[in-house]
């Protein structure tokens, strides 16, 4: 799994405060506890230790033939390495006793470390607590695996097939559970995607345990097919650097919303359904009043921060399914499935907008400028918007009336919302001086 974006204030661990702390403490005592208990109930034959030393090699070949790709995926993101390790880690719980597949985990990850985590910049900590989660999450695995009888050397025997998928489940459960709680505990307002991870990022994890899932068969009965993992696990990575690829072409770089392209494109799917099902939907068109006051004033760079704060605010209103984009210089256009047609869905439609133009004027952003820090407060939009299928049917229709009521807006003083045939729709409180 990708190690998540550290939250603010938390390049060192008691900068994460004592809840999260907390939590990590126990869950790292309680993976040490699971692996000491382990170490001291290894049994004496050799099979088991040279498994061990094999896999481990494995992981860290692994390991240095995607390092080309990751260097290619940091020069386009931020993000340092998405880490599919455990194909070898999971391959480890189920093959060997708990104590020795403990050690295996160690090592795997000290290399993981040294050769990826610490040149990127990762915090110790919370390379540490990654570990630790892996520690009792293949523990998880490999309890379920035992209670089934261990996993067979002839995979054909019935039930393996359940009692691998179990193991893959448990494993998941308990990694996602124990990441999801310390972000939980490390933010005022946890949005469950992030606690729960992405439903494409949760796809790829169960796809790598599966391969783990087949070298373990190999391993225990044709040790030699074990080779054939590498080259689908170099074709994985290389599906995360052209999803992020992808990413990057989509994103605006500057607010990290949407770009134009891509949020029409969105958009045009969303309209589509909404004809051929006869629901509704709803387009707002943003604009950020006297922009270029802020750029003559604190400069471009500054003007740039605003942006960011701006899409921020708007992001974090709407729900989650909502699509927003940056639709060019200080515009920004969101889009609303699923409402209500007729003055139900205006209504609705306003309110939402209401709210997003009263975050916007109660934001104030601290910026950088020449002069030292500064806070840019005074900040208004305008807004109109426009719904299907009231007002057109097809996106360029609902856009081009969603634009005449932000004109409206505009003419009317600013910092005001104004929805197309908005005749049944409270009239919006006006700027006071």
């Amino acid at each position: 799994m990708d190690e998540p974006s550290p939250a603010p204030g938390s390049r060192t661990l008691w900068g994460l405060g004592p809840a999260p702390v907390g939590l990590a403490l126990v869950v790292e005592l309680a993976a040490v506890a699971a692996a000491v208990a382990g170490l001291f109930s290894l049994p004496a034959s050799g099979g088991p230790l040279l498994l061990a030393l094999g896999l481990t090699a494995l992981s860290v070949v692994h390991t240095e033939l995607a390092t080309g790709i990751e260097r290619i995926r940091r020069r386009a993101s931020e993000n340092s390495y998405f880490d599919l390790s455990s194909v070898w880690t999971f391959a480890a719980a189920l093959l060997l006793p708990p104590g020795l597949a403990a050690v295996v985990i160690v090592l795997v990850y000290v290399h993981l470390w040294h050769r990826v985590w610490s040149p990127a910049g990762i915090p110790l900590y919370r390379h540490v607590y990654t570990t630790a989660t892996v520690l009792l999450a293949a523990r998880a695995a490999h309890e379920v695996v035992a209670l089934a009888g261990g996993l067979p050397a002839d995979p054909t025997q019935p039930g393996v097939v359940l009692a691998v998928g179990l193991a893959v489940g448990s494993y998941v459960l308990v990694n996602t559970l124990l990441v999801g709680a310390v972000i939980a505990l490390s933010g005022p307002r946890p949005v469950l995607r992030d606690l729960l991870g992405r439903w494409d990022d949760n796809a790829l994890e169960v796809a790598t345990l599966c391969m783990g899932a087949l070298a373990a068969v190999a391993l225990a009965s044709t040790p030699a097919l074990v080779a054939l993992v590498l080259p689908p696990i170099l074709v994985l990575h290389r599906a995360v650097l052209v999803r992020q690829l992808e990413q990057e072409a989509s994103t605006d770089a500057k607010t990290g919303l949407l770009n134009a392209a891509a949020w029409q494109a969105e958009a045009l799917r969303v309209v589509d359904r909404a004809r051929r099902t006869g629901s509704g939907a709803g387009v707002l068109m943003l604009d950020l009043d006297h922009f270029k006051t802020v750029n003559d004033t604190h400069g471009h760079l500054a003007g740039d921060d605003v942006l960011a704060a701006v899409a921020a605010e708007l992001r974090a209103e709407v729900r989650v399914h909502d699509v927003v984009g940056r639709f060019g210089g200080e515009e920004f256009v969101v889009l609303l499935p699923d409402l209500p047609t007729g003055g139900t869905g205006r209504t609705e439609l306003w309110r939402v907008a209401e709210r997003l133009r009263d975050r916007v004027s109660r934001l104030d952003v601290g910026v950088a400028t020449s002069g030292g820090l500064r806070t840019v407060t005074g900040l208004s939009v305008s807004i109109g918007g426009a719904t299907v299928p009231t007002d057109g049917t097809t996106l360029d229709q609902v856009l081009t009336a969603a634009d005449a009521s932000l004109y409206e807006a505009k003419a009317g003083g600013r910092n005001l919302v104004r929805i197309a045939a908005d005749g049944h729709v409270p009239s919006p409180r006006r700027p006071t001086a």
